[in-house]
């Protein structure tokens, strides 16, 4: 029997750079944000590996191609980071030179096969 991992949580979360129009900081701090709003107590009571867990990161921001997934990827604690970035987020211009306040949003969702950890106990 193949087992099908399924999402077992889901965390949004925003970040910005205000100044330096990094696409990349910001989509940390929203990364950041997100799992700042969660705690994994099951896998400490079901016994699993935190290498077992999927996570499955979606980025948005004005500008896709500026965010580097790879350090994205490498921020999380946990588990195995997979990282999309889509068109999205804002840009607040400022008038008064160039450049741009950079908001991104983040949606982080776990996977696990938790069945075959429920069935272990």
């Amino acid at each position: 029997i193949i087992m099908t991992k399924k999402r077992i949580i889901l965390e949004m979360g925003h970040g910005n750079d205000m100044h330096g129009g990094d696409y990349t900081k910001a989509a940390l701090r929203a990364v950041q944000d997100a799992i700042h709003h969660s705690s994994l107590p099951f896998t400490r009571s079901l016994n699993i590996p935190l290498e077992d867990l999927d996570i499955d990161v979606t980025i948005a921001v004005q500008k896709p191609e500026a965010v580097d997934q790879n350090v994205v990827a490498k921020s999380l604690p946990v588990g195995k980071a997979t990282v999309r970035v889509v068109k999205g987020g804002l840009d607040i211009p400022y008038p008064e030179r160039s450049g741009a306040s950079v908001i991104a949003t983040a949606a982080i969702a776990v996977r696990c096969d938790l069945q075959s950890y429920l069935k272990q106990g």
